[in-house]
């Protein structure tokens, strides 16, 4: 008889496989689908965006592009440097994350469903603050498709021992200052984002984590601390 090395997995085992990766999925989708409804939210006030999408139609403004092709965009530039910086193989997930952000902001826009609620504008950018915090929160711990400004900015970390939201603060900074450059929407709601959302995503990591018993695959633990 021919002897193998090959061993089936315990019982159970296929299925844990699969019920993880569907809850890894699960929160990666959840999390975009959030962000990508805050992103709007902070369009929609016409108060300000968040950096990146300042810097996206501040794009538009000279190309007929979309804000998902100029999101990719950012994306491919901010994999490239994490490539290089780390010396491995550029990952390819958070490119398809920014353009799926950028896509479903680019659906939402058409539909406008907002345009049917009159809403107060602080009330919309708080609303947008903390889906846009616990959207990024999401796809962070889901550690599939980080988006790639908080991939640079866990590199950055890692490097140079700066707290994720100082490394992630100052990423978007370089964006506003571009996107506004360029004619990008800029005001109170960017103070918003960059104040809010960068503050809070370490804070829902940590509540999702201790208190909802969510596993976290993405951000560091020194970083998150930090």
């Amino acid at each position: 008889m021919v002897k193998t090395d090959i061993r089936l997995p315990p019982s159970g085992t296929r299925l844990d496989f699969v019920a993880a990766r569907t809850r890894t999925l699960g929160k990666y989708v959840v999390g975009c689908l959030h962000f990508a409804a805050g992103a709007y939210l902070f369009i929609h006030s016409r108060l300000g965006t968040d950096p990146l999408d300042t810097f996206a139609l501040g794009v538009l403004e000279h190309l007929p592009l979309t804000v998902g092709i100029v999101q990719t965009s950012v994306a491919v530039v901010c994999v490239g440097v994490v490539a290089l910086w780390g010396r491995r193989r550029p990952p390819i997930a958070p490119l398809f994350t920014f353009f799926f952000c950028g896509s479903i902001i680019d659906l939402e826009l058409r539909l406008d469903w907002m345009a049917k609620f009159a809403a107060p504008s602080l009330t919309v950018l708080v609303a947008g603050t903390v889906l846009c915090a616990y959207g990024s929160a999401l796809i962070i711990m889901s550690g599939f498709g980080i988006r790639s400004i908080d991939l640079l900015a866990i590199e950055i970390g890692t490097h140079w021992r700066w707290p994720f939201w100082a490394a992630k603060g100052a990423i978007e900074l370089t964006l506003l200052g571009a996107g506004f450059a360029l004619g990008g929407p800029a005001g109170l709601g960017t103070l918003f984002f960059l104040v809010g959302v960068d503050l809070l995503i370490q804070p829902l990591v940590w509540v999702n984590s201790r208190l909802f018993g969510l596993v976290n695959h993405g951000i560091p633990a020194r970083t998150v601390t930090a």
